[in-house]
């Protein structure tokens, strides 16, 4: 298969693919996140083991992108984290 014009097979994809980075995980704190989201939050210094739950995480990161712009994986994160939110506590 031709990927952005390079020849690539699928063995290679899967072994590129680091899939225990991207299962989300129960934390000491309660939080179900990714590594690879705390990963994003390290990078910012955002200590996501004082938060016990989503809102207070991602008002955190909100308050950080008010000041802050072009910070794109952060972005992604607060969206990211704002669908888990909404899907786990609302009453549907």
């Amino acid at each position: 298969m031709i990927i952005n014009g390079k020849e690539v097979s699928i063995d290679d994809l899967v072994e590129t693919i680091d899939i225990n980075n991207n299962i989300p995980k129960t934390r000491k704190n309660g939080l179900v996140l990714r590594d690879s989201q705390i990963e994003t939050l390290k990078k910012y210094n955002i200590e996501y083991e004082n938060f016990t739950s989503l809102s207070s995480l991602i008002f955190e990161i909100e308050e950080i992108l008010t000041y802050e712009t072009d910070l794109d994986d952060l972005e992604e994160l607060s969206a990211e984290l704002s669908e888990q939110n909404y899907y786990n506590n609302t009453n549907k």
